[in-house]
């Protein structure tokens, strides 16, 4: 199997060779600032380890598992504009509008977005994009849920605003790697448990949300528990889950 770190490789190699559509034109800069600022690959490398694990080859997942992480990189640099986050920097650099100015920040976000959807459709079935466009869809509910403070239910924000990426992560996985509809289930029920996993985490070294309410360690508790319903959630796949069971410990145990 492929530790997380050569599956963060693979999705670097294959988001520096990405091929941009020259129409983008004096864009295309800034729309690869946008995916090239050093993240985690969280979500991809989730997406690749569940195809391994289902028995694909990484290069059969990578386009599923580069949208997955062209999204992420959409709804960042939408987040960070003026009119919502108002975040002047990110990932210790200038965001993008604060880079680029607000206009082109929208833009790029918007061809980040398209880029996610066209690489979905190296697929000869529709499923991964209708995967991806769900959970896009869902965490953009989440975000309008937050800015306006409509939810006070934490799970219920996070469930959308953050989880609905992470089961995609596993869902566009299985589809990319072409389990069946009636094998999923055990893969899915594994997948609802990562965003809540990783946002406990966020939020304590962010010290709001689950941290403001629980404390360190209750939030820490939380965290601790949803990392152990995911493990349970693994035992019952009949495959070789091991690294995405070192996903999961390495997502409860973060500290940046």
């Amino acid at each position: 199997m492929t530790s997380p770190e050569q599956l963060r490789a693979l999705v670097d190699e294959y988001l520096d060779g990405l091929q941009l559509v020259p129409e983008l034109g004096d864009l295309a800069e800034a729309v690869r600032y946008g995916f090239e600022g050093g993240g985690k690959r969280v979500r991809p490398v989730i997406c690749l380890a569940t195809g391994e694990a289902a028995g694909a080859p990484a290069q059969q997942v990578l386009p599923a598992a580069a949208a997955l992480e062209l999204v992420h990189s959409f709804s960042l640099v939408h987040d960070d504009l003026p009119a919502l986050d108002n975040d002047e920097i990110r990932r210790g650099r200038p965001s993008m509008w604060a880079r680029f100015g607000e206009a082109d920040a929208i833009l790029t976000g918007d061809a980040l977005l398209a880029e996610a959807f066209r690489q979905t459709a190296f697929y000869p079935t529709p499923e991964v994009a209708r995967e991806l466009a769900e959970a896009t869809l869902g965490m953009i509910g989440g975000q309008h849920l937050d800015i306006h403070g409509e939810v006070h239910d934490l799970a219920t924000l996070h469930r959308l605003k953050t989880g609905r990426l992470f089961a995609a992560s596993v869902g566009c996985g299985l589809w990319a790697a072409e389990v069946s509809v009636t094998d999923q289930l055990p893969w899915r029920q594994f997948g609802e448990e990562l965003g809540l996993l990783f946002q406990i985490v966020d939020d304590v070294l962010d010290e709001d949300g689950y941290f403001a309410i629980h404390g360190a360690d209750g939030a820490r508790a939380l965290a601790a528990e949803a990392a152990g319903h995911a493990q349970e959630r693994l035992a019952a796949i009949d495959a070789d889950t091991s690294v995405l069971g070192e996903i999961v410990t390495d997502l409860a145990v973060r500290t940046k």
